[in-house]
């Protein structure tokens, strides 16, 4: 398989060793929980425009708890709370571009805190998988993306890029990471770290053509964007969506598991590049 800079390869070094990750721990860290968890849902009408965020993109916490209610976006696009245990109503498609999203500002029906049932947690048992999953497309209220039970659950009041970038990111979580995975096509058993950028941008119809890590040093616009920012240098590449980081690297993350996965903010992110998708 042709990865077309030897960036991937330090990617492969960051992400396969333990030493590797206590070395990049040292300029990592934890997660964004600075907003305050609501159990209410959103109130501004659906005519308004979302409101403007500049997301941290660092914290010391590496908290990423999550108790407030999660809601599920229904196959005829409704807005639903989710209970646990149901059968998902909807799921995005694996290794697409398409999933949709809730309007921005929309109300769904007040409901009690709910978790994502077991069966659909992504532990090591999603390991097995031989490609991206579909997953149910969650939704919490604000603008904040939660980590619920493995997977990131997109703020309501997201652009729909936004959300869907979230959910085409969690149909490759738990896979393993592969040296060039995700680069020959969009559809892998595995993905290495700018492959996971690339899956999650392209899940929301903004990348066409997997970027390598160096690549992405000069893609889309100088600096943090309002919603998502990506990080590249030579040998790495991870993104932060909304206050959530979507990484193959377990530096600085509780789980310490390897492969693409939502973690927690790092403390700095010194010796990267920082750009963002146009508008976002």
């Amino acid at each position: 398989m042709h990865v077309r800079t030897v960036g991937a390869l330090f990617c492969s070094l960051i992400a396969t060793g333990s030493s590797a990750s206590a070395a990049l721990a040292a300029n990592t860290g934890g997660a964004s929980a600075s907003e305050k968890t609501t159990t209410s849902t959103p109130s501004t009408p659906a005519s308004t425009a979302p409101k403007v965020h500049l997301f941290r993109v660092t914290s010391r916490s590496r908290s990423v708890a999550y108790k407030g209610p999660v809601y599920i976006k229904s196959a005829s696009g409704e807005v639903v709370p989710y209970v646990a245990g149901a059968s998902p109503t909807s799921t995005g498609t694996a290794a697409s571009a398409t999933g949709g999203a809730a309007g921005t500002g929309a109300q769904p029906s007040p409901a009690s805190s709910s978790a994502v049932p077991p069966e659909l947690m992504t532990g090591s048992g999603m390991t097995s998988a031989t490609g991206p999953v579909a997953r149910p497309q969650l939704l919490v209220p604000g603008s904040t993306a939660r980590y619920v039970n493995g997977l990131a659950a997109a703020p309501i009041n997201a652009p729909a890029a936004v959300q869907q970038m979230i959910w085409a990111g969690n149909e490759v979580i738990g896979l393993p990471y592969i040296f060039g995975g995700g680069h020959a096509s969009f559809t892998s058993r595995g993905y290495d770290c700018s492959g996971t950028v690339s899956f999650a941008l392209h899940g929301a119809s903004l990348l066409s053509t997997s970027e390598d890590s160096s690549e992405f040093e000069s893609w889309g616009s100088h600096g943090a964007g309002r919603w998502v920012a990506i990080f590249a240098n030579a040998g790495h590449a991870y993104m932060t969506v909304a206050g959530l980081r979507l990484d193959t690297s377990a530096a600085d993350d509780p789980s310490g598991r390897q492969g693409p996965r939502w973690r927690p903010l790092r403390s700095e992110n010194s010796g990267y590049t920082v750009r963002h998708p146009l508008g976002l």
